[in-house]
């Protein structure tokens, strides 16, 4: 029995028109991003049966494509839907970055780097590079590495940053175990990064590693 055939107010469309997108489930959520169900069942059907063999929402849209394609009912179409509600997703926090001094807004920087970094399966050092009013100009992943640890050089970071015309740089990277905590290394590059940058007189305001779904802020911990 297909959903057309549901009570309108339980469709997954016609209930967000009533109550609002925050009224609906996971589920039912997937079912108005793929549009339609597989071979026997619904798509609201399937998208219940789509997260309980990856764990969580989460799980399904941090799967790789290899690993998502070989879930029933998916496919790379589906796999493409699901990587484009995500990134407008990432978007839209970094729309909320620009319209506001980076400073101000500390929310949504966490929520932004968050978004962009937690899921990672591997380590990447990025950079938020701000113009003299701290509002953001760019960001940009720059180093990418291994499940433990990525090698950041110095000359690179100071590269991109005044190829960017930065005045100011937030730096971020995540931790792939999930522990939002700052090792000894992550300490030493952020101390050689700004000095680094200092002699361009480029700011570092803040270095956030993101782990499992929180931050932790060098200029909260006092670390810079």
């Amino acid at each position: 029995m297909g959903i057309e055939t549901w009570p309108p107010r339980e469709q997954p469309r016609e209930k967000l028109v009533a109550f609002g997108v925050h009224s609906l489930s996971d589920a039912e959520l997937l079912a108005l991003v793929f549009g339609s169900g597989a071979a026997g069942l619904d798509a609201v059907a399937l998208a219940r049966q789509l997260l309980a063999r990856a764990g969580s929402l989460r799980g399904l849209l941090a799967a790789d494509r290899e690993s998502c394609c070989r879930l029933r009912g998916v496919g790379l179409a589906r796999w493409c839907r699901l990587q484009a509600s995500l990134e407008i997703a990432r978007r839209h926090y970094e729309e909320a970055l620009r319209a506001r001094p980076m400073l101000d807004a500390p929310r949504h920087t966490a929520e932004f780097l968050v978004a962009q970094l937690r899921d990672r399966p591997y380590e990447v050092f990025c950079c938020l590079h701000l113009d003299s009013r701290h509002r953001l100009i760019a960001f940009d992943e720059l180093f990418r590495g291994t499940i433990d640890g990525a090698s950041v050089h110095p000359r690179e970071v100071v590269r991109q940053a005044l190829a960017r015309n930065a005045a100011a740089v937030i730096l971020a990277h995540n931790h792939p175990s999930g522990v939002a905590e700052a090792s000894q290394a992550d300490e030493l590059i952020t101390r050689r990064l700004r000095d680094a940058l200092a002699l361009m007189d480029i700011r570092v305001l803040d270095h956030f590693i993101v782990g499992d779904g929180a931050c932790l802020s060098f200029a909260e911990r006092g670390l810079l």
